[in-house]
Parts: C-alpha cells; structure tokens; sequence
C-alpha cells in the first residue's frame, strides 16, 4: 500500500525458490508502471536473524522504496524467505493480508544449477554428488542456523516450505508458479501474476534471462537418478498440497 508517494505496507512478496526464475520474474515486476519494488533486488529483511534478534523496525523496510508516481502496489523479492524456517511468521505477524508468491521447477535441476552457480563463483570445490552427500555435514556444521550456500537439497524441499506457508496463510493468498509455465507461456504467466497482486496486465511482456549460469557440464542419468530419491516423497507432498501433477519431474 502506497500513500502519498510513501510505501505504508507491502502488499506481496516474492518468496522464493532460488534459481526458478525470480531474477526474470522481478525484472518484469519492476517495468510495471503500478508496481514499486525497494531500491535493491534482495532486501533480505525478513530473514536478517540481526536484525529480529535486536527488534525489528518495519520502517527500515519501507524506506527501501521510492515508488514511481503512478504506482499503488508495492513488493519486494527475496527468494530465501521460503527457505529460511522464521520467515513465514515474521510475515505473518508484519501483515496477515500479505500475498505471496512461489516459482518452483524441478528440484532436481534447480539443485544442478543452485551447485553450478556456486561453482562458478568460486564457493564450492565439490563435485555435484560429492556436494549434495556433503549437505547434511555442512548443515550441522552452520547449526543452529541453515545452511545458506550449500542447501542444494533443502532449499529444493517444496513441499515442505509450502507446507510451512500454508500454516499461517490462506490459499487464496499463495500464488505458486512452476518455472516451466514461464518459459512456455511467459506473457500469460506474467499477467497472470499481475492480477494476482492487483496490477492491470501488460501488452509488451518478454522474457528476458538476467543472470545466465555458465554450466560445467550437462547434469548425468546417474546423478538425475540419486538426487531424484531425495526429492521424491516431497514430491508426492507438493502435488497433495496443491493437487498439482507433477509426472514431468519424476523418472
């Protein structure tokens, strides 16, 4: 919500998953001429355990924004919320009326490409399987917080995380995404998410990829088939939660 040119209260927020395409999604979200998002991608304020532990002034987060004349929406993204276990409630207890929106794609190849960028920037010498057996080590070693860069499988966990969601918020006011829909019909899926927080749809929507990941190599039948084992119940829990199908991310 918008006053005089002055965020009072976010109305949505994109919370996740990390490398589903919420770099595109936020892209689009900022040319829209209704919609005002904070002056940075990424404000990492509801999973700043400093910041909660000291006590939290929502006005740091408003004063994030300097909304465009026209806008009246407002929104942030930061795709760790859906990861981090106290987001949920903190946003619960900021704004009981907050929307929220979810990209997911196959977690299988979102831990592929979660590793390569971790790769490619130098944080992980590990091969794909050595780090994804590795993650429940480096999980306990940065207890009693998660693991951030490392959480291949964790963040992945959509069932889970939704299911998490889901215990402080309505359906109605959870808008989960599959990744694959943006690329088939990015367009509609985009003016699809602009109903859904208010905005009035847009003509010229085009996808544009912002942080392209430079891969190694092609993931393996081998590594598909392990990894896939550690998803499979989550799975099987994400389409009972949405009563979705998700056959085209099962072997």
């Amino acid at each position: 919500m918008i006053t005089n040119g002055r965020v009072e209260r976010l109305d949505f927020i994109v919370a996740g998953a990390q490398k589903c395409g919420t770099t595109a999604l936020h892209y689009q979200l900022e040319k829209h001429p209704q919609i005002a998002l904070p002056n940075k991608e990424e404000l990492h304020f509801f999973d700043d355990e400093e910041r909660f532990a000291k006590g939290v002034n929502y006005q740091d987060l408003h004063d994030s924004f300097h909304p465009p004349s026209r806008a009246f929406i407002a929104g942030e993204s930061t795709p760790a919320y859906l990861y981090w276990r106290p987001t949920m409630e903190r946003i619960w207890n900021y704004s009981k009326e907050i929307k929220l929106i979810v990209l997911v794609r196959n977690p299988v190849d979102r831990a592929f490409s979660h590793w390569n960028m971790q790769r490619e920037r130098g944080y992980d010498t590990l091969d794909f399987l050595d780090a994804v057996r590795a993650e429940q080590q480096r999980e306990k070693e940065a207890a009693p917080s998660q693991a951030r860069r490392f959480s291949y499988i964790g963040r992945g966990l959509y069932g889970e995380q939704i299911g998490r969601v889901l215990k402080y918020f309505p359906r109605e006011q959870l808008k989960v995404v599959r990744s694959e829909e943006l690329r088939s019909d990015f367009a509609g899926a985009m003016n699809a998410i602009f109903n859904f927080v208010g905005a009035e749809p847009l003509r010229n929507v085009r996808n544009k990829e912002r942080n392209p990941i430079r891969y190694e190599r092609p993931i393996t039948a081998a590594e598909r088939s392990e990894v896939y084992k550690l998803f499979e119940k989550d799975i099987a829990t994400l389409e009972k939660l949405l009563d979705w199908d998700c056959s085209d991310w099962k072997l």
